[in-house]
């Protein structure tokens, strides 16, 4: 048996580069506690303050996120969980498949990045938590640089703290979301709930005029981009884009027994994403009404207290975990050679060192509507190649059967949808929020279009496949 740590380490097989086996497959319990824990987490109480900041009248908030998030639920219960069950391969390692190694690595890179930039925005959120007993100066809506030694200090601990996690593997970092996440959601709730009173909600029946004259009034703050209903309905759709359309819960859902299990994101968009944005967005209009700091740790405070920082703290911790996982993982086909625990704590510190900045968290809506639009055409080539490509008579995995190198389709229809995206952007001034829908459709048609010729011309006859089962 192992007995040094490195050796523990080195034991704990997250199956990179192979598919999961029937032994490993996990139960909906731990779906449920995953996705909720990952998604009733810290940047809540980043987004749903930004919401408020950006003007979102009350009615539009509140239908905007009924349907954005069952949009993303069906994304993920239709079109990343089917092909995830069936294959059980993780993203990176099907992705390699079809758009060769060199491509993979260009992407991953991208991948792991984007996925840094957001766990470190994460471990900001629990470090505000944390530094509050120290007094320890908080960062501003305007911030962009490490604001004081004690945040440096309290997000280099805090960081290294999630990394631990991260590299103990999927089973422990579902373990420990599927504890903590019903109770961190009940403080969500308790905070929001406990300060209406001081906003004017004395019965039931005043909470509605007091969100839309107080809390939602549809008013931006300066210099920031008044909100409407589609701004919220994108946003709460694509906030997971990289995840769902971009297929990276392929990662997490090889190891669900059906592909029924992706309807348990619905745990994390309706609790995460409907009621702690909401709650969130309370906390923050009382502090500005008070002229108090508006970081996560404080309004959390100002909710409920000791209990409140616990959950900021904890619901940090639940969703950078998976995330500096998935970032290991993508970092493992870049550096082969390297133990996926090792992959793992290098990406733990170049998150560790994202998170010393303060613009990653005060910036968030625009980051992850970023993230999403740089990831999702690749998700759009999995689905192309997966479902489309055997049913037109063409191979999938066309690149790994051909021994490429780099897939040209692939590479087309990744850069060509963000220069899609960009000239959607130029000529018609569509923000950001909007450019990932067009961007995966793109992507799907230009894939399948250039596989289609790709195929039809080569010089040796391709046999056509069937879809993917291991």
């Amino acid at each position: 048996m192992p007995q040094t740590v490195a050796e523990r380490l080195d034991a704990i097989n997250e199956f990179d580069r192979e598919p999961v086996p029937e032994a490993k497959l996990q139960g909906p319990g731990n779906f449920a506690g995953l996705y909720a824990g990952e998604h009733v987490a810290g940047t809540e109480f980043v987004i749903g303050p930004l919401f408020v900041a950006h003007g979102v009248a009350a009615a539009n908030l509140f239908l905007g996120l009924l349907v954005g998030n069952l949009l993303a639920v069906l994304s993920w219960a239709f079109i990343c969980a089917p092909i995830a069950t069936k294959t059980r391969l993780n993203l990176y390692w099907k992705l390699r498949k079809i758009a060769g190694p060199y491509l993979l690595v260009a992407y991953n890179l991208v991948n792991a990045l984007m996925f840094c930039f957001l766990a470190g925005s994460m471990i900001s959120v629990a470090a505000t938590a944390v530094g509050i007993p120290f007094d320890m100066p908080m960062p501003q809506l305007s911030d962009l640089y490490p604001t004081s030694a004690a945040w440096v200090v309290t997000v280099l601990l805090v960081g290294s703290v999630v990394t631990m996690f991260a590299i103990l593997g999927f089973e422990k970092i579902a373990a420990f979301s599927k504890v903590a996440s019903p109770w961190m959601l009940l403080v969500f709730v308790a905070c929001g709930v406990a300060v209406l009173p001081q906003l004017g909600v004395e019965q039931p029946g005043d909470f509605w005029g007091v969100a839309n004259e107080v809390i939602w009034t549809g008013i931006p703050v300066e210099g920031r981009v008044h909100f409407t209903f589609w701004h919220v309905v994108f946003f709460s759709w694509f906030a997971n884009a990289a995840m769902h359309l971009g297929m990276a819960d392929m990662t997490i859902l090889r190891y669900a027994r059906k592909w029924q299990y992706g309807f348990f994101s619905a745990f994390g968009m309706y609790l995460g994403h409907f009621i702690a944005w909401v709650a969130s967005g309370i906390l923050v209009a009382l502090a500005l009404q008070q002229g108090g700091e508006v970081a996560p740790g404080p309004i959390a405070f100002l909710g409920a207290g000791l209990a409140g920082l616990v959950a900021v703290v904890v619901a940090g911790w639940t969703t950078a975990n998976p995330t500096i996982y998935r970032a290991g993982l993508a970092m493992q086909t870049v550096t082969p050679g390297w133990k996926r625990w090792k992959v793992t704590a290098a990406v733990g510190v170049i998150t560790t060192i994202a998170a010393l900045f303060p613009a990653l968290m005060m910036r968030l809506l625009d980051f992850v509507a970023l993230y999403g639009l740089l990831l999702v055409p690749m998700g759009a080539v999995i689905v192309a190649d997966f479902w489309l490509l055997p049913r037109l008579g063409l191979r999938e995995n066309y690149a790994e059967s051909r021994r490429l190198r780099v897939s040209l389709p692939a590479t087309v229809a990744w850069l060509g949808a963000l220069a899609f995206a960009w000239m959607l952007n130029v000529l018609f001034s569509l923000q950001i929020f909007f450019l990932g829908l067009p961007a995966w459709f793109f992507a799907l048609l230009v894939y399948t279009g250039l596989s289609l010729f790709q195929q039809c011309t080569a010089t040796t006859p391709v046999s056509v496949s069937s879809p993917s089962t291991a």
